[in-house]
C-alpha cells in the first residue's frame, strides 16, 4: 500500500534532482545559524562582562541586550517563513524607500544621534536606537532582486542598470555623510556584487570604477584620521601605541591563545587591555580563549554558511530569479562583513568599524543578519525541494504530500 506522510522541513525529500531535491542543506544551514548565534552570545558575554562592570552596569548587560534582539528575530523568522513570497517582491521598493528616508532622518533631523564622531544612529521615541544603514543593505539587495527578476538583456545598459546604480550611489553617499566610511565601503561592495550577479559586464564595471575611484580617494584623504589609519596600516612600526594599538594588541591576544586557548572566560586582554573587545575585536578574544582551533571552527562556520547560501542561489537561477538574486545578495552581505572584520583584526586590512556577524555587540546588525538568515533558510527549503515554489500562497499551503511506495508490506 501507499504510505502518505506530511512532508516537513526536517525530512528528506524525494523531489527530482533537477528541481534541487535530495539534500539536507536547509537543515544544515539552520544548525549553522543556531550554533553560530549561540556561540556568539556565549563569547559576547565572556568578552563584555568586565566592560559592563567598568561602566557601572550589570555584568550581563551586553548579553541581555543582544539576547533581546535574538528573541525579536525569532518572531521575525515566523513572519518571513510564512509570508507570501509575492508580498516580499511587492514591498522590495518600499523597503528601499524607507531605508533612504531613515538615513535622511539620521542626518538631517534631531532624531539622529552622534557617537564616537559618527552620526549613524537613529532614536525615535521610546524605541531603542538603531542604525538605518544596516537595513539599507537589505533594501538594496531586495531592490536589485525585484528590479532584475525579469530578463532585461534586450534593454540598453542604462535601462538595465542605471536605476540600481543611482540608488546604490545615493545611499553610499548618505552613509558616507554620516562619517561611516567603512559601512559605505561595505555597502558599495554589496552593490557591486549585485550588479555583477544581475548581468553587469566586467568591462562596464571597470569603466564605472574608473569614475568612482578618484572621488573615493579624495574622500578617503579628506579627513586626517583616515589618513592616519592608512599610514599606520602601511607602516605599523611608526605608531604602535597610537592608531595601531588596538590592532597590535588584538594580534597579541590571538597569539597568546595558542592551539587550544586559555579557556572560556579566562582571557585577560578583555580586562581593559583591548579596547572595544566586545565589538569589532571580539574575534581576538575568541582566539585567546578558544585558541587556533576555536578560531578555525568559526571560520569553518562562515565558510559553510557561504557555500550553502551561494548553492541555493545557483539552484534557483532557472526557477526564480528574484529568489536567486536575493540569496546571492544576503549571503554576500554576511560574508563580506565577516571578511572585512577578520581582515582588520588580523591586520590584513586597515582598521574599520565593521562588526563580526553573530558575535559583535550591536543589536541592529544581529537582527538584520538573523532576519536575512530566515529568508535564506526559506529559499534553501525551496531550492532543496522541501517546499514547492508557490508565490501566491501562505507557508502552510506550500507544504506538499509525498507518496512513498510500499516496501515489503506494512512499513
Amino acid at each position: 500500500m501507499d504510505i502518505r506522510r506530511d512532508f516537513d522541513d526536517w525530512q528528506q525529500t524525494e523531489a527530482p534532482l533537477e528541481e534541487g531535491g535530495g539534500t539536507l542543506s536547509a537543515f544544515t544551514f539552520l544548525c549553522i545559524v543556531i550554533l553560530t548565534t549561540s556561540l556568539g552570545l556565549i563569547m559576547l558575554y565572556s568578552a563584555s562582562y568586565n566592560e559592563a562592570l567598568i561602566h557601572g552596569l550589570p555584568h550581563h548587560y551586553f548579553f541581555t541586550r543582544q539576547l533581546m534582539f535574538v528573541v525579536l528575530a525569532l518572531f521575525g523568522w515566523l513572519v518571513i517563513r510564512y509570508i507570501p513570497l509575492r508580498w516580499v517582491e511587492k514591498i522590495s521598493y518600499l523597503v528601499l524607500a524607507l531605508s533612504i528616508l531613515l538615513l535622511l532622518l539620521t542626518l538631517f533631523s534631531p532624531f539622529g544621534q552622534e557617537r564616537l564622531g559618527s552620526k549613524r544612529w537613529l532614536q525615535i521615541g521610546p524605541l531603542p536606537s538603531f542604525q538605518p544603514s544596516e537595513f539599507a543593505k537589505v533594501g538594496i539587495i531586495l531592490f536589485f532582486a525585484a528590479y532584475h527578476k525579469e530578463d532585461r538583456s534586450t534593454q540598453s545598459i542604462i535601462k538595465q542598470h542605471g536605476l540600481p546604480i543611482a540608488f546604490s550611489l545615493l545611499i553610499t553617499l548618505l552613509i558616507f555623510l554620516q562619517r561611516d566610511y567603512s559601512s559605505a565601503v561595505l555597502f558599495l561592495g554589496i552593490s557591486f556584487a549585485m550588479l555583477l550577479a544581475s548581468g553587469f559586464r566586467i568591462v562596464h564595471m571597470v569603466i564605472l570604477l574608473a569614475f568612482l575611484i578618484p572621488p573615493a580617494i579624495v574622500a578617503m584623504f579628506s579627513q586626517s584620521y583616515r589618513i592616519k589609519r592608512i599610514v599606520s596600516f602601511l607602516f605599523p612600526a611608526l605608531d604602535p601605541s597610537g592608531m595601531n594599538y588596538q590592532v597590535s594588541t588584538g594580534l597579541k591576544a590571538i597569539s597568546s591563545g595558542g592551539l587550544f586557548g586559555v579557556g572560556l572566560g579566562n582571557g585577560t586582554f578583555k580586562l581593559g587591555l583591548l579596547p572595544e573587545v566586545q565589538s569589532d575585536f571580539i574575534f581576538a578574544s575568541v582566539c585567546e580563549e578558544l585558541g587556533f582551533v576555536g578560531g578555525a571552527f568559526i571560520l569553518a562556520l562562515f565558510l559553510m554558511f557561504a557555500i550553502l547560501g551561494y548553492h541555493a542561489s545557483r539552484r534557483m537561477q532557472d526557477r526564480d530569479r528574484f529568489l536567486s538574486l536575493t540569496a546571492f545578495g544576503l549571503t554576500s552581505m554576511v560574508l563580506f562583513q565577516a571578511i572585512l572584520n577578520l581582515g582588520v583584526v588580523t591586520a590584513l586590512l586597515p582598521p574599520t568599524g565593521i562588526p563580526l556577524p553573530f558575535f559583535s555587540q550591536g543589536g541592529t546588525n544581529l537582527l538584520v543578519v538573523l532576519l536575512s538568515c530566515a529568508m535564506l533558510y526559506r529559499i534553501l527549503l525551496i531550492s532543496s525541494g522541501k517546499i514547492p515554489l508557490n508565490k501566491s500562497s501562505l507557508g502552510k499551503e506550500e507544504r506538499t504530500e509525498i507518496h512513498f511506495p510500499a516496501q515489503g508490506g506494512d512499513q
